[in-house]
């Protein structure tokens, strides 16, 4: 319980903080492909790597990934179905027999119908996610961080020589 606590403290600091709106709306996305597909596959890793390569927040995917997982059980029938329509279309047979008969693509275990369901779930969706996340983010920004630094509690907070020390540790030591 702890940990989800810390995290969530921490995806606040970061939605309050100077970090790009288009990394913490990556890495929901990149959090929502990651918690839609079934972990300890090849694409979870690729995916993870890209998360390291690119400007991605990676505290924001993390806890994404947390909480689109939980929806994802409960959307494996539809996940199920997606994926056997894929895989049972005939004009990809061919295809989805040479992918399988290469060295490392069956480990993506593409062959399952709740894999690839989830898959093409996750990744058609991911860019509206970014975009939703995106405005959420901004609207976030302009309308409750405003208004929370014009309240009286605020103004006393940071009138506080503790909050003070507390801004100079956080230039100094990150």
């Amino acid at each position: 319980m702890g940990l989800l606590l810390k995290q969530i403290f921490n995806f606040l600091k970061i939605l309050n903080s100077d970090t790009g709106t288009n990394q913490i709306a990556a890495g929901i996305a990149t959090g929502f492909i990651l918690g839609m597909t079934p972990a300890m596959s090849l694409q979870t890793f690729l995916v993870v790597i890209l998360m390291f390569i690119f400007r991605i927040q990676i505290g924001a995917a993390l806890l994404a990934t947390g909480f689109f997982a939980v929806f994802a059980y409960i959307l494996d029938p539809v996940f199920d179905s997606v994926g056997q329509v894929v895989l049972e279309a005939g004009a990809l047979q061919g295809l989805f027999t040479s992918l399988y008969n290469m060295p490392i693509l069956p480990f993506t275990r593409f062959n399952n119908s709740v894999v690839m369901g989830s898959g093409v779930v996750g990744f058609a969706l991911a860019p509206f996610i970014f975009l939703l996340a995106r405005v959420l983010v901004q609207k976030y920004r302009e309308k409750v961080v405003a208004r929370f630094k014009e309240t009286k509690f605020w103004k006393a907070v940071k009138a506080t020589s503790l909050y003070k020390w507390y801004v100079k540790y956080d230039e100094l030591y990150g």
